[in-house]
């Protein structure tokens, strides 16, 4: 009998790790999630996104690299409503992964969308790296707004499903056409609508922290408006103008480091 009672306190010490030891892989699951979006003809495997999207990887966050609808392969293929349910989707896969402090960044005009994305939907906080792209602005308005007032048009008219070669502009490289819709091209390029930089920037939770990324060998025209635009944001203490030195493109791998140091903070690890 003294020998079954010894025997079982072996086996019920062997199986103990087993029945009540959380598992390594549920130990080291990521806490934190980071939707990451490319700029305005891009994707998310070009050369300067890869090394950003790796890196973030490299340190054990969840990293959902999307194509957006302004890449160059899909040429503004949808609207805007399908592309805010793109990044939601994004977000709630990896909240079923485990994270528990999800995050939106983007770069140029991924930034201008993350900005607008923060200012409608639940996010534990916003990355806008060398954000550009807002249509509101005098050269946007000065370059477009012959596009925009055919497209307003053909949407006035009920034509707004027709198909049609409209025109986007780029800093770098001036005014180049866009196949799409009326209506579809007047969700993003509508001067009052979702790429409205100021708008969504002001329009950001004072509860939702920003990391506003301006380096520091940006385009001219974005240095000068990173201060206003980061002074636009609702106050919040983990909020911060981070200035890589870097140029627009090498922006989001020059600040890979910062980046993690940050949300990390936000997410209170």
């Amino acid at each position: 009998m003294k020998r079954f009672k010894h025997l079982l306190l072996v086996i019920t010490a062997a199986l103990t790790p087993a029945l009540f030891t959380v598992p390594a892989a549920a130990q080291n699951a990521p806490s934190i999630g980071i939707v990451v979006m490319h700029g305005k003809g891009g994707s998310p495997t070009a050369r300067h996104m890869t090394p950003f999207f790796v890196g973030l990887e490299s340190k054990g966050l969840l990293v959902a690299n999307l194509e957006m609808p302004w890449s160059g392969r899909r040429d503004y293929d949808t609207d805007v409503a399908t592309a805010e349910a793109e990044v939601t989707a994004a977000l709630n896969a990896m909240r079923s992964k485990g994270a528990k402090k999800v995050f939106v960044a983007g770069h140029s005009q991924g930034g201008v969308f993350a900005s607008h994305y923060a200012s409608k939907y639940p996010v534990d906080g916003a990355i806008l790296i060398a954000p550009g792209g807002n249509v509101a602005n005098t050269t946007f308005r000065q370059q477009l707004g012959s596009a925009v007032d055919q497209a307003r048009k053909m949407v006035a008219e009920g034509k707004g499903s027709e198909r049609g070669t409209f025109m986007d502009y780029e800093g770098a490289k001036g005014t180049f056409p866009v196949h799409t819709t009326a209506a579809i091209y007047m969700t993003w390029f509508d001067p009052e609508g979702a790429m409205n930089q100021e708008k969504s920037t002001k329009a950001i939770p004072p509860s939702v922290p920003v990391l506003y990324i301006g380096p520091t060998n940006d385009y001219p025209a974005l240095q000068r408006i990173k201060q206003s635009m980061f002074a636009l944001l609702p106050a919040n203490p983990q909020s911060k103008l981070y200035e890589p030195s870097s140029d627009h493109l090498g922006a989001p791998r020059a600040s890979t480091d910062e980046i993690i140091r940050w949300a990390t903070e936000v997410a209170g690890k």
